[in-house]
């Protein structure tokens, strides 16, 4: 191969990819990991199988409640709690499971009367770009800590900053790191941030705010059509972003019940992936025209996916659904291919190598998935916690780390 060839590929390779000053064994700094998707690079370490003799329990501490996934450094895995009145963040050492530091600050508030049963405690996860964690409180508020040490280096009062009000369902989305700035979804709208000061760039996708003014949705980086920008799914619009100055490129309305448009907008070739509660399943075509992007259904299936970020798979989605239930559906034509009998939790994590899919049910079970676009095919099943666990799986090097409701556990193989 040629270096002009050689190039290119890598160029390509890392199109639509955010980038971080994050050191190359590193494998778990954001929401859904590496690449945003819930995959791991393909020759990443994965465990041969989920049996106690094959992933053995390393570590387990006890936390207060939280939602937020674990982020993993080289040497620690910070987490997030809510402890009385106040939102904690602690550092743990990877292979002993010692608490290395603790910080915290007031931040604590009550969701609406319909969603007390899934608590008020804080929600967003972190992300971390090799030097600093990024955190979100559940009261519209970015703290930046030192990942070594957890001294805080600077804060924003999104509310006071632009005069939002108070989000219902506190501060959901999960901030993104791309290059020297944050993007999240925050204030009433989306919002980029200098990550060294937590100076606001631009704000888009603004609204009046209230219980529609605070997505539930993380964005993440795409190039469809060969256009680097930011992917956002907001309580009523999916969007494309110009990263450089918030210009709006596309945007499509998306049905939801009380806005619940929660998933992480996905991408397949040029079309963009995403379902709703009490809404569809639906692939939208980008295509470019003189005056823009053109976005346009490309197909929607009745299925209605909630929490749950799917596993796209050799043209099929792999995703959990809001009635309890595995679906696969094609991804060339939305034909669902099948529907579980087995029912699950209210939320399923997924980590896949492209091989196989580890999902970890809301319910404690861990289950290790072999891809099928015939039938539901589970190799290995394991109750690892008799706690809730809503939080997003976390694997790296040969550890996998479990945020149970109220605690921490670390897995090795």
């Amino acid at each position: 191969m040629n270096k002009i060839a050689y190039l290119l590929i890598l160029v390509l390779s890392l199109q639509g990819k955010p980038s971080t000053d994050v050191s190359g064994d590193l494998s778990w700094s954001q929401w859904r990991g590496p690449t945003r998707d819930g995959y791991i690079e393909k020759q990443s370490p994965w465990p041969e199988g989920i049996s106690k003799e094959k992933l053995r329990l390393s570590w387990r501490k006890e936390l207060g409640k939280g939602y937020p996934g674990p982020i993993v450094s080289q040497k620690l895995v910070f987490t997030v709690e809510t402890k009385g009145k106040n939102e904690v963040v602690r550092a743990f050492d990877r292979e002993s499971g010692k608490q290395k530091w603790e910080t915290s600050w007031p931040g604590s508030m009550s969701v609406p009367f319909f969603a007390w049963k899934n608590g008020s405690w804080v929600r967003s996860t972190p992300s971390y770009d090799g030097k600093n964690l990024y955190v979100a409180g559940m009261r519209d508020f970015l703290v930046c800590l030192d990942a070594n040490t957890g001294k805080k280096k600077w804060s924003v009062d999104f509310m006071k900053r632009y005069k939002a009000p108070l989000p219902a369902f506190g501060f959901v989305c999960s901030p993104l790191i791309d290059g020297d700035h944050l993007y999240v979804q925050a204030g009433s709208g989306l919002v980029k941030l200098e990550k060294e000061t937590g100076k606001s760039i631009w704000r888009s996708l603004s609204d009046k705010g209230g219980m529609y003014g605070s997505a539930f949705s993380s964005p993440t980086i795409a190039s469809p059509q060969g256009k680097r920008q930011l992917l956002v799914q907001t309580r009523t619009d999916l969007a494309g972003v110009d990263m450089k100055d918030g210009k709006v490129l596309w945007r499509q309305p998306i049905k939801a019940f009380r806005g619940m448009n929660i998933l992480t907008p996905t991408t397949y070739g040029n079309g963009i992936f995403t379902s709703s509660y009490g809404g569809k399943t639906l692939l939208f075509d980008l295509s470019e025209t003189p005056s823009g992007f053109s976005v346009s259904e490309k197909w929607q299936n009745r299925q209605e996916g909630y929490m749950s970020g799917p596993i796209i798979i050799d043209d099929f989605c792999y995703i959990h659904l809001r009635k309890q239930r595995m679906t696969c559906i094609d991804m060339k034509n939305g034909d669902t291919k099948w529907i579980s009998e087995k029912s699950f939790g209210k939320y399923m994590s997924m980590v896949s190598n492209g091989k196989e899919i580890i999902a970890l049910d809301e319910d404690g079970t861990l289950y290790l998935i072999e891809p099928n676009s015939q039938k539901l095919s589970v190799r290995e099943s394991r109750e690892i916690s008799d706690e809730p666990s809503w939080a997003h799986l976390a694997l790296s090097g040969r550890q996998m780390f479990v945020r149970e409701l109220e605690a921490i556990a670390c897995y090795e193989w």
